[in-house]
């Protein structure tokens, strides 16, 4: 299930963001307890794509649990770019959890917002997150090397796209 935040999330996201190997690939250091306050309080208002600017934050839970968060953000100057991000508990991968959420965030997308276009932008070394955009459709779209500057090194990032012409309605 697909829920906007509420205020008792904090819990469940900081048991996995502040876990290093989860932060290892994203652009931030694992969260304290402060950070994710502040960060569940931001993400309560991200509840739709309206706009530039605008973002649509959600929790993915099974049965319950909260086992991930997934984001669709705008990109430029219109909504009808955005991007995709995601980060996941690891005691709940390999479940097809994030393969569901990503398919309905981008059914999302497109059905719901009309966007264009959605891209993914990972570190290259987030092989996980890799075989997951091509899992639900997206395609590799370029290799960008050494081009973030994240946690004391420049990395490589991976980027995949996918358009409305792609997205396999059912």
């Amino acid at each position: 299930m697909l829920r906007t935040y509420r205020e008792d999330d904090v819990e469940p996201m900081l048991a996995y963001y502040s876990d290093p190997e989860v932060a290892r690939f994203l652009l931030e250091e694992p969260w304290t307890r402060e950070e994710a306050e502040v960060n569940v309080a931001r993400r309560m208002l991200r509840t739709g794509v309206d706009g530039p600017g605008s973002a649509l934050a959600l929790v993915v839970e099974h049965e319950g649990t909260v086992v991930g968060d997934i984001a669709l953000w705008t990109t430029g100057d219109t909504a009808s770019r955005g991007e995709v991000g995601w980060a996941f508990n690891p005691r709940y991968t390999g479940h097809g959890y994030a393969t569901e959420a990503l398919r309905s965030l981008l059914g999302i997308a497109f059905d719901r917002y009309r966007m264009h276009r959605v891209v993914a932008q990972l570190d290259a070394r987030n092989t996980a997150s890799a075989k997951l955009c091509e899992r639900v459709g997206m395609q590799r779209e370029g290799f960008l090397r050494a081009d973030w500057w994240s946690k004391g090194e420049w990395t490589d990032t991976l980027v995949y796209g996918m358009l409305d012409t792609d997205w396999q309605r059912p």
